[in-house]
């Protein structure tokens, strides 16, 4: 399956759970790039480039954290980054 990038945006309780870190333990997990960023609205905003299946197994298990409540996702597909190969928390 070919990869796609998607910007996701998660509301909720997202922020000061270790929401971040546990998304970028993940990606590494799955092989997805991209980075991922607390907003100053509450939300977490990330762009993740993979296989879909990959992205929606994050999102799955970002889900079921003891820690994390996720309310709201919204997902938009973007043009791919090829040069990409790494998976950072920005500050």
């Amino acid at each position: 399956m070919a990869d796609v990038r998607e910007h996701i945006t998660f509301t909720g309780r997202v922020q000061g759970v270790g929401f971040r870190y546990r998304a970028k333990y993940l990606a590494q997990h799955y092989g997805v790039t991209g980075w991922i960023r607390n907003h100053y609205d509450g939300s977490v905003e990330a762009q993740m480039q993979g296989r879909e299946e990959d992205i929606d197994m994050i999102i799955q298990s970002l889900q079921q954290d003891t820690y994390i409540r996720i309310d709201w996702i919204t997902r938009t597909r973007l043009e791919l980054e090829p040069k990409e190969r790494s998976f950072s928390v920005k500050y």
